[in-house]
């Protein structure tokens, strides 16, 4: 059967057009992204496990320097911001720089209200990585990052396709390393799996056609 003889039935449909975000979507979206991503920081510090990305760069630095992870995340988040806003637009930057004021927000107001004494390292790495995971998702879906090496896989999925994922697991690589004259050999192995299980939601989720919204 040709294409001018194709019947109705065997016609694709077309694909649906997503349609722009409103500001209420896009602020509900960085309300959550940052309650997961300061939930997840909670375990993974009562672990005493560092991860990937620029949150396991700001828990590496918690270890040594008496701040919060949320406020140091923020803070090594300040080169970022223009490098978000040359490669990124001005939107994306302002964006991130909300996120991460609310992060460091929220972790000054988490410091006083919450405390988790003791939590076993799988439950930090798996749950931890997870709902770190699933707050960067939600900020990336909305055109919002988290900074730092957040930046850099985004910025490589648009310009190059590039999964998210796996550009993230050679960074987190990285970051690890850095990791090893503070934490344990065990602690070690726990901060892998959480930083895999962040890895793991944006493989499996962050692909172009999963999601209509822009």
């Amino acid at each position: 059967m040709t294409a001018a003889t194709a019947s109705p039935a065997d016609t694709p449909p077309p694909s649906p057009i997503g349609r722009p975000h409103s500001l209420l979507e896009d602020a509900y979206a960085i309300f959550i992204g940052c309650a997961l991503l300061i939930v997840g920081l909670v375990f993974l510090k009562a672990a005493g496990l560092v991860t990937g990305g620029i949150a396991g760069v700001a828990l590496l630095l918690s270890y040594l320097i008496p701040l919060p992870a949320g406020v140091l995340f923020t803070l090594v988040n300040i080169p970022f911001f223009l490098f978000a806003h040359k490669v990124m637009g001005a939107r994306f930057a302002v964006k991130t720089v909300l996120v991460n004021i609310g992060i460091g927000a929220a972790s000054a107001i988490t410091r006083v209200s919450v405390h988790v004494d003791s939590v076993h390292p799988a439950f930090a790495a798996l749950v931890g990585g997870t709902v770190i995971g699933m707050g960067i998702l939600a900020l990336a879906r909305h055109q919002a990052g988290v900074g730092g090496t957040g930046v850099i896989t985004i910025w490589l999925y648009r310009k190059r396709g590039w999964n998210m994922g796996m550009t993230q697991v050679a960074l987190d690589v990285f970051i690890l390393s850095m990791a090893i004259p503070v934490v344990t050999g065990p602690q070690m192995i726990w901060s892998a799996i959480s930083a895999a299980a962040i890895s793991l939601i944006l493989f499996a989720w962050h692909r172009p056609g999963l999601y209509m919204g822009r």
